[in-house]
């Protein structure tokens, strides 16, 4: 199996796209997720998260709500208001927000190639979560939420995509209530398709930019469904849905961290242990980093900008690097007690679409005690964290703008 292959997608039916498309399952919550669909019948939340149609006390785990999912997509093919493409094709996807466009490609990815790692990660899985996809992906016989991939740009890629976008109107082009333009074009020349998969195959590597476990999970799947001898075939169950995009059009924002409490600590020892690793500042406007190394801090009302000493060398490897490594390596861990990101219930993640009123009010209601504002990461750190096999530390990478859930599905 090639690095991508075209598929027979499930599709809005034409006209009917904006009334299904939804936010990504993984950033709403229950809560949010029912208001969004009132007056929505045919929303894909109904799918993605169908405890919206069950009793409000109901576990988001539990088997009544993939029973329910499957039973609204059963609903919404039998009412037309989705329907699968007659033949394999990709589709171009293009994303514009305000002034920043990306344009990428929904494939099919291998995944024998993510099994062996010529897709990278860059993230630990939690099994948890794997589980409630590789239900969700069992009870629907489908892959519906879409992976979100990067290449390295690459010329040909770029025009090839372009030239598909321009010879036609596409066939979707709706504005979400979040003001992000999503458009969409099937690739249905043999020809074009051949040609992108050719051109796909000559990659050395894609890289996971958010979608870890939606990936893991259709692996597992895979896995679930090979023959005997462990031998994979070429069926839809052996690649997952994912849009790839080319690096150098993502856009990252700030992953912005709270803490519950100051550790014991009063606020003014608290910067006193601060200074002895930083230079502090008090800032009379909210510190939004303009670079790797340099901080934003709110406490009791009061921004500061926090640089890290020049006695400190610059780590050596790329995950040490990270800015995100560095808050933890010598303020969150040293002085917050803050040890295991990944587990303690004192610290809290702020992706940077909510911007730093995200924290300051956070902080002002008394919930937290102090927030940090940090650098986005950059993509070719993440690249280089994957190339080298490593892991990010949680919460490292806030991608903007969203995938839609609904407008391509991959039915296995």
């Amino acid at each position: 199996m090639s690095l991508i292959q075209p598929f027979a997608g499930l599709r809005p039916a034409p006209g009917r796209a904006a009334e299904v498309a939804a936010p990504p399952y993984d950033v709403l919550n229950t809560a949010e997720a029912r208001r969004l669909v009132e007056g929505r019948p045919w929303s894909f939340l109904h799918i993605s998260r169908a405890e919206v149609d069950l009793p409000e006390d109901t576990d988001p785990y539990a088997s009544a709500v993939y029973a329910k999912a499957h039973e609204n997509l059963e609903r919404m093919l039998a009412e037309g208001v989705l329907v699968r493409d007659p033949e394999p094709y990709y589709y171009v996807y293009r994303l514009i927000r305000g002034e920043h466009v990306q344009t990428g490609l929904v494939v099919s990815a291998s995944i024998a190639d993510y099994d062996a790692g010529r897709i990278k990660k860059h993230e630990f899985t939690r099994p948890s979560k794997e589980d409630d996809r590789v239900r969700q992906i069992q009870a629907l016989d489908a892959q519906t939420g879409p992976v979100l991939l990067v290449h390295r740009a690459t010329p040909d890629i770029d025009r090839t995509l372009a030239a598909v976008a321009a010879d036609q109107p596409p066939e979707v082009d709706i504005t979400a209530a979040d003001g992000v333009r999503h458009q969409l074009w099937p690739v249905v020349g043999r020809g074009v398709i051949e040609h992108l998969t050719q051109a796909f195959e000559r990659l050395d590597s894609l890289y996971i930019a958010d979608g870890h476990h939606r990936s893991a999970a259709a692996s597992r799947v895979a896995a679930s469904r090979r023959c005997g001898d462990g031998e994979a075939g070429a069926g839809a169950d052996q690649g997952f849905l994912a849009v790839v995009f080319p690096h150098d059009q993502m856009r990252i924002l700030d992953y912005n961290r709270l803490v519950r409490d100051l550790s014991g600590l009063d606020a003014g020892a608290f910067l006193e242990r601060v200074a002895e690793r930083f230079t502090v500042e008090p800032s009379g406007t909210p510190v939004s980093p303009e670079r790797p190394g340099v901080f934003g801090m709110y406490l009791q009302g009061v921004w500061y900008r926090l640089t890290l000493s020049d006695a400190i060398p610059p780590a050596a490897d790329p995950v040490a690097a990270l800015d995100v490594s560095r808050l933890q390596e010598h303020l969150l861990g040293p002085i917050l007690g803050i040890q295991d990101p990944r587990r303690d219930e004192r610290i809290d993640f702020v992706g940077g679409i909510r911007g730093l009123a995200g924290l300051t009010a956070r902080v002002d209601s008394g919930e937290m005690a102090v927030a940090f504002a940090l650098h986005p990461t950059r993509l070719e750190e993440l690249m280089a964290v994957a190339d080298r096999g490593d892991v990010m530390p949680p919460k490292s990478t806030w991608f903007e703008p969203k995938l839609a859930d609904g407008l391509v599905s991959l039915v296995l």
